[in-house]
């Protein structure tokens, strides 16, 4: 699948639910409303979508949500799909966690064919982590990782810069991924949906970020790919990597190789833009998959060049109004 700017498309991002056990105040209001089961696709419908992709060409799945480990009977869509890496089609199929249920299943996401996961956590301080999850449990997070790691699962950390929230904590986040051998990636937090506050407060831009941590690492620019955004770095001192992922400051539109899916089958082709793809609709026109086909050719015609991000005192309101929990993180 080739976009108008002769991007090829090989990473599908997958929303299996909406639904998440936390709360964090960067993604999400306290008090969410979330989709009725009824408009939620089954796992079944799922598995055909994703395979319909791998078919035309996509050989990176990665299964978010909200929270993707909440969604009831989970692990059988990751047991269907893993089919596709056995034949080769799919060369990777991760996830993205934020690490409640990790102690329960990761064995079994190792056994599905998933060697890598990425594990949002935004503070080593358990006071700071309650503050930016509101009900997030840190031990059990921690017990999550642990039994990643045990099962021989790669784990990223995944931290969005928070200033005068968790900006303290970088240099401990650094030293304690290149202890546990883990990768590391900032995020810039993206102006998606109403989270009842005002973001420009937050916001870090990582340019800010890494200047200072210049002044405590040797941080090298390195070619290193997963298939994301980011851009990495070799911290001297650990021999660990770090990405910058920067939407506002330096933004990744140019390499763009990825769409987001959600659990309705709502096709985004930019995370940044409103225009979408119901592929629902040909999905459930019959056991034929050429009208789902057609409908993925199209909206790939429509893919757009970039997004269009803005946090400052005078863009407070969300850039676009679904959640990120609604795309996926």
């Amino acid at each position: 699948m080739i976009d108008p700017f002769g991007r090829e498309i090989t990473y599908l991002r997958v929303s299996v639910t909406d639904r998440c056990d936390f709360r964090c105040v960067y993604c999400m209001s306290e008090h969410m409303t979330f989709l009725p089961k009824r408009d939620v696709l089954s796992l079944e419908e799922l598995d055909r979508l994703c395979s319909a992709f791998v078919r035309k060409g996509v050989n990176k799945l990665r299964l978010t949500g909200g929270e993707p480990l909440v969604r009831k009977d989970i692990m059988t869509l990751f047991q269907s799909l893993g089919r596709h890496l056995a034949t080769g089609a799919l060369e990777d199929l991760t996830l993205t966690t934020n690490g409640s249920q990790l102690d329960r299943y990761a064995d079994a996401l190792y056994a599905a064919g998933v060697r890598r996961v990425n594990i949002s956590l935004d503070s080593l301080d358990p006071d700071v982590f309650k503050r930016i999850t509101r009900w997030g449990d840190f031990d059990q997070v921690m017990r999550g990782i642990a039994a990643a790691k045990r099962a021989g699962l790669a784990i990223k950390i995944n931290t969005v810069a928070l200033n005068k929230i968790n900006d303290g904590e970088f240099d401990r986040l650094i030293a304690w991924c290149g202890d546990q051998g883990f990768d590391l990636t900032f995020i810039e937090t993206m102006p998606m949906g109403d989270i009842d506050g005002d973001r420009s407060a937050d916001y870090l831009p990582l340019s800010v970020a890494r200047a200072d941590l210049n002044k405590r690492w040797h941080l090298d620019d390195i070619d290193y790919q997963t298939g994301g955004p980011a851009r990495y770095v070799r911290v001297k001192e650990t021999d660990g990597r770090i990405g910058f992922i920067t939407p506002l400051t330096h933004n990744f539109c140019e390499s763009c190789n990825r769409v987001r899916l959600t659990c309705t089958g709502t096709l985004y082709m930019c995370l940044g833009q409103g225009d979408s793809a119901d592929l629902r609709t040909a999905l459930r026109a019959g056991d034929s998959d050429d009208a789902l086909d057609a409908a993925i050719d199209e909206a790939i015609t429509r893919k757009p060049k970039g997004h269009d991000f803005f946090i400052d005192r005078r863009h407070t309101a969300p850039a676009v109004e679904r959640h990120m929990s609604v795309t996926g993180g």
